[in-house]
């Protein structure tokens, strides 16, 4: 291993990569410090704080930008929505399908269009986050000029960190959307590591110190390994191509394999899950603050909070768990369904010459894929939600109070394992050894 990392650096071009990719995510983490002029940083604080495990994953993905009202205090995510929104439409408009089928330049012009989407949701979330602060006092003045102020600053700083991200893909390593989103996951690990020391080894025996610093370790030693184990998990489905005769000559006849990834979704239908049940709660805790709301809507509030989850003294609350992972099977089978086209496959397979042992091509072929699908989807999806529900257990019973969980790990594992295995063929094509191997 230290030697692969040792002949990263013999290569010219790889180490121009990284280089352009440090010096970018520098500017990411400079960029988050900056505060949005007419802001108080100490009212935000205060308000996270107040807002508890609700604001966390938020607070994770915007490497605590948020928190500080900086200049990237959207992050990528209004990018992330609208990528997921032209998924979801190029599956609905014929127009963005056929885009699609054109190949190299017709992803071009859906990457242009995304970008249009995601300058006007920046806007539109901006101009919300700057009328209703503003309408609360949380800006130290509340008038157009302001407003327009603190739009402009949010939507041009979202736009910059889409803009580098872009860059990072094309003279970097790896995908640079990810890459901007994890290492503003991994700039909370210190600090998160810090309270966890300070608050179940710190002060406390030797014994019971030991055993919490244990305990801590294998939690977090063991969630990794199974995100890594769900994020390379495959079925393989065998597949034998028909013999042909191309003037005197067979050809084909070989045989390979389609990988069905166990987990297919990624962790799309975490995010999914998370957004639609601690949105609400985020909103409320801003406008209204933790207690702002009282009686049946206040009660379905704490049961959407993941804060009040698994706590001895209230754990009727933990229903909304429940509610979390159905989501989450959910999600994986809906997102699935409109990223991975069983009959399509089954139809190129029959017109290639191709087939799955003891399976007649056509309809039964993709019959016995969509079997085969809905069973890992299964399978994946109670992997997400093992992952993403025990950092929240610990957090429920423990009282550890920390802004990365599993979706934050399944996120930061899925992109280090992808970004490895683009420095891999980055190596192999100068017949060096990788990481992998």
């Amino acid at each position: 291993m230290f030697q692969s990392f040792i002949n990263v650096f013999k290569i010219k071009e790889l180490r121009r990569r990284i280089l352009f990719v440090f010096l970018m995510l520098i500017v990411v983490r400079l960029g988050s410090g900056i505060p949005v002029a007419g802001v108080d940083p100490d009212v935000f604080k205060n308000l996270f704080s107040a807002a508890g495990d609700s604001m966390s994953f938020f607070d994770a993905i915007t490497g605590g930008s948020f928190e500080k009202m900086s200049v990237f205090a959207l992050s990528i995510t209004p990018y992330i929505t609208a990528s997921i929104i032209m998924q979801l439409l190029t599956i609905a408009i014929p127009k963005l399908e056929e885009m699609q089928r054109e190949g190299e330049q017709g992803r071009k012009k859906i990457t242009e269009i995304t970008r249009y989407v995601t300058v006007g949701l920046s806007l539109f979330e901006s101009g919300a986050m700057a009328i209703g602060f503003g309408r609360s006092g949380y800006l130290t003045e509340f008038n157009a000029l302001y407003v327009i102020l603190v739009m402009t600053v949010l939507t041009g700083g979202s736009t910059v960190l889409m803009w580098i991200g872009e860059q990072i893909t094309e003279h970097g390593i790896g995908n640079g959307i990810s890459i901007v989103l994890i290492i503003n996951i991994i700039s909370r690990i210190p600090s998160d590591l810090t309270s966890l020391y300070e608050q179940f080894i710190a002060g406390k025996i030797v014994a019971k110190a030991i055993l919490s610093a244990i305990i801590i370790l294998v939690v977090i030693i063991g969630t990794v390994v199974l995100v890594v184990y769900l994020q390379n998990a495959e079925r393989k489905i065998p597949v034998q191509y028909s013999r042909k005769m191309q003037g005197r000559k067979q050809v084909g006849g070989n045989s390979t394999f389609i990988p069905l990834k166990v987990n297919t979704a990624g962790v799309i239908p975490v995010i999914f899950a998370q957004s639609l049940m601690q949105t609400p709660v985020i909103i409320v805790s801003l406008v209204k603050g933790q207690n702002g709301v009282e009686g049946f809507w206040g009660e379905v509030l704490k049961v959407l909070s993941q804060s009040n989850w698994f706590k001895t003294d209230q754990f009727w609350y933990t229903i909304g768990a429940v509610i979390y992972i159905l989501l989450i099977i959910a999600f994986a089978y809906f997102y699935t369904s409109i990223t991975f086209n069983p009959l399509e496959i089954a139809n190129n397979m029959k017109k290639q010459g191709g087939s799955i042992p003891g399976i007649r091509p056509g309809k039964p072929t993709s019959d016995y894929l969509q079997s085969v699908l809905n069973n890992i989807i299964f399978i994946g999806a109670i992997g997400l939600s093992i992952v993403a529900i025990i950092p929240i257990v610990f957090n429920g019973l423990f009282g550890a109070n920390v802004s990365f969980g599993g979706t934050s790990i399944i996120i930061v594992v899925g992109v280090v394992i992808e970004t490895l295995k683009q420095v891999e063929s980055h190596m192999m094509v100068r017949n060096y050894k990788g990481f992998l191997d």
